[in-house]
């Protein structure tokens, strides 16, 4: 229990903590330097944290270990908004729905590969493959940047900036500033949401698998994998089929198809099938929302810098997750672990956000992107 609670606090510390503080900052260097630079930059800069990862696991430095951890939080919250603006950049305004589709897929099964090769490290764990690995994985993330090709098209002229790094100043002045565009703040809401259920999501199936089926870790990592290749799936299918004319179907499919689950969930005991079959259209069903969320802020946001927004979607989201781990926290204390309480909440949540969406959806004529 203490070993849990300390990886806990490392990652809500060193990882949560720098998007929190440092998005603005990120979201200015986008702006006022090419995000491939960028972003190839900080992959650079990702070898010798990686190497003084390497050092402390070595000669078992723990506090130098937790700090190659804040490092790397640093890090990628500051290349994070260059890497979304690079969607728009590379694939043009026509293909952001696709290219966002495509990079939320790779991602999910990033993290899905990420947690096997982790598993398989620690069972197996032997030095020389635990350096081995993230050491190439960290020359592949340059090499594979290094290689990225922007066309030369005319660059699309932007507003100033005018909003603060303060991150308690930006996402205020952010937020006013959305407000002048069509269902930028919609959108921005809309996958934060996302995040906010998902994190209670992984965290529940935790509690609810073992305690009302008995499984062991084990069982429970194929099942967050499975829900991470699902999300995947979703991913895909809304990259392949989103457009103007279906974008706020598939929005409110995926939306209402996760309130639906989450009610099942939460007021039925089911056999350990049937949860896992629900489980993985639950994460379908985030997929095809959470797409099309990213996909609605690129379309929309006009002459609005991108890498902005996506510094202000980063900073909204990780408040979330942290007030989404208040909340379970909190009704696992109050209903003494009742897994079953916490999918009421998320249903709750879901439901409130598929009314407040099918209202946007209807007044405006059921299109949620700019023509």
């Amino acid at each position: 229990m203490a070993y849990s609670l300390a990886v806990g606090f490392v990652g809500i510390t060193f990882l949560v903590l720098p998007y929190l503080l440092l998005s603005p900052l990120g979201g200015r260097l986008s702006i006022l330097y090419p995000p491939k630079k960028v972003f190839l930059f900080f992959k650079i800069i990702e070898v010798p944290i990686i190497f003084l990862a390497i050092v402390a696991f070595y000669f078992q430095y723990v506090f130098l270990a937790l700090f190659s951890v804040l490092l790397m939080g640093i890090q990628s919250s500051l290349y994070s908004p260059s890497k979304y603006s690079l969607i728009k950049e590379v694939g043009g305004k026509e293909s952001v729905a696709y290219g966002t589709g495509m990079f939320e897929m790779m991602a999910f099964l990033g993290i899905l590969l990420g947690t096997i090769v982790a598993s398989f490290v620690s069972d197996n764990y032997r030095f020389i493959i635990f350096a081995g690995s993230i050491f190439f994985i960290a020359i592949c993330g340059v090499l594979f940047t290094s290689l990225i090709k922007i066309p030369k098209i005319k660059p699309i002229e932007t507003q100033p900036i005018n909003v603060s790094i303060n991150p308690f100043t930006f996402i205020v002045q952010s937020f006013k500033v959305c407000r002048q565009y069509k269902l930028l703040n919609a959108a921005v809401a809309g996958s934060a949401l996302f995040w906010f259920i998902g994190s209670m999501l992984q965290m529940n199936i935790v509690i609810h698998g073992s305690l009302i089926y008995q499984l062991s870790n084990t069982h429970i990592g194929y099942i967050v994998s499975g829900v991470a290749v699902c999300l995947g799936v979703g991913s895909w299918l809304a990259g392949m089929y989103i457009s103007p004319k279906n974008a706020s179907l598939l929005m409110l499919v995926g939306l209402i198809g996760m309130t639906l689950i989450l009610v099942f969930l939460g007021f039925f005991p089911l056999s350990l099938s049937i949860f896992s079959v629900l489980i993985a259209l639950l994460a379908i069903c985030g997929g095809l929302f959470q797409v099309t969320c990213l996909s609605m802020l690129q379309k929309n946001a006009k002459d609005r810098p991108v890498g902005d927004l996506f510094a202000y979607l980063n900073l909204v989201t990780f408040v979330l997750i942290l007030i989404g781990s208040g909340f379970f926290s909190g009704i696992t204390w109050l209903f003494d672990q009742n897994s079953y309480y916490v999918f009421i909440c998320m249903a709750i949540f879901s439901f409130l956000a598929s009314i407040y969406y099918l209202f946007l959806a209807k007044k405006n004529q059921f299109s949620i992107f700019v023509q």
